[in-house]
């Protein structure tokens, strides 16, 4: 999904990043596609917008393109675990994730 001037804005506030390179724009860009395609692939759909949910899915997302963005040249050793903050947000959104009318036909 093509991020908004909006949304870019909020994304490159929340990694405090003024003036992004064009590199940095476009990793931030493949990351972002990746979050989104992550929480797809999770079984969260993205929220409408001015929703508050739809402020937890952006968090989310905001978090993934940040950590991934740091962690792009680091070298990790030993046990690294999520952050549990971070794994309650998640599983938030797809607890409350709408019901679709096709999980709701009662046909099986």
């Amino acid at each position: 999904m093509p991020l908004t001037e909006e949304r870019w804005a909020g994304l490159l506030a929340y990694c405090r990043m003024e003036e992004p390179t064009e590199e940095e724009l476009l990793t931030l860009e493949t990351l972002y596609d990746a979050a989104v395609g992550y929480l797809e692939g999770a079984g969260v759909t993205m929220p409408q917008e001015g929703t508050p949910r739809r402020a937890q899915y952006d968090l989310a997302v905001n978090f993934m393109v940040l950590r991934d963005f740091d962690l792009r040249d680091a070298e990790v050793t030993g046990n690294v675990q999520d952050n549990p903050a971070f794994r309650r947000l998640i599983t938030q959104l797809k607890l409350t994730e709408p019901v679709s009318n096709l999980d709701t036909s009662g046909e099986g």
